[in-house]
């Protein structure tokens, strides 16, 4: 096996799987006290996968997170693609989230009060300067025994974001 196929499987690994979750945790919990925005916001997300560049967290969405007509407001799906790239570039062993130099959001539909978020962050690229990352926020459906990623709700909305990184 060549050296590239080794560092695959040691990434694929269960153990190394876990430890990127346990560090993705640790990460976002030295940032929740730092943000307040965020403490505000997402106080009650829960980070339920990792791997190197891609990060999955769940969302109860709570009146918190509601606009005046009583659906999710577009600023959580903003701070929420923010969020999930930042985090993504982390678990790749970037050593910062990174500063935002662009961020995009698409809204496709909504969600309301007591509705699941599924938040998928990808980081696409993480070079020297810039990272670049991917956010898809959909309904979630769980209970029932339903394993998150299993049923797959509808998008809610896609987020592009790029992030300066160098030391």
């Amino acid at each position: 096996m060549n050296a590239v196929a080794d560092t695959d499987a040691e990434l694929s690994s269960p153990s190394s799987l876990a430890t990127v979750l346990a560090d993705v945790r640790a990460d976002w919990d030295r940032m929740k006290p730092l943000s307040p925005i965020y403490r505000f916001l997402l106080e009650d997300i829960a980070i339920v996968a990792a791997e190197p560049g891609h990060i999955t967290a769940l969302l109860h969405v709570a009146p918190v997170h509601l606009n005046s007509k009583g659906t999710l407001h577009g600023s959580v799906s903003t701070a929420l693609t923010d969020w999930a790239g930042g985090l993504a570039i982390k678990s790749t062993g970037a050593a910062s989230t990174g500063l935002s130099t662009d961020i995009h959001t698409t809204f496709v539909s909504t969600a309301r009060i007591g509705d699941w978020l599924e938040i998928e962050g990808r980081a696409s690229k993480v070079g020297a300067s810039l990272a670049f990352t991917t956010v898809e926020i959909r309904k979630a459906v769980v209970g029932n025994g339903a394993a998150v990623g299993s049923q797959r709700g509808p998008v809610v909305s896609t987020g592009t974001h790029t992030k300066y990184i160098k030391q």
